[in-house]
């Protein structure tokens, strides 16, 4: 059993810890080549133009991340609006 002095340090590490690997992984530099990009962009057509101009940009994970949170509310509102 850990001793309840070293649990709060401890804690302390592991809460900092999983903040710089978030960090991390969030702010990673978008690394497809070109050819990659122009076809994740033909393949997100279907859902319109400015999804797939999305797609030719150079973005990070948390980008689009946040992309994916905004089109996710935007369709909870078209299907829930009378």
């Amino acid at each position: 059993m850990i001793n309840k002095m070293y649990k709060g340090p401890l804690i302390a590490v592991a809460v900092i810890l999983a903040a710089v690997l978030a960090y991390g992984l969030l702010t990673m530099k978008d690394d497809r080549n070109p050819a990659e990009k122009i076809g994740d962009a033909i393949h997100e057509l279907p859902q319109g133009i400015d999804k797939a101009g999305r797609q030719l940009e150079d973005r990070t994970p948390g980008q689009k991340l946040g992309d994916a949170v905004k089109d996710t509310g935007d369709k909870i509102k078209e299907n829930t609006n009378p």
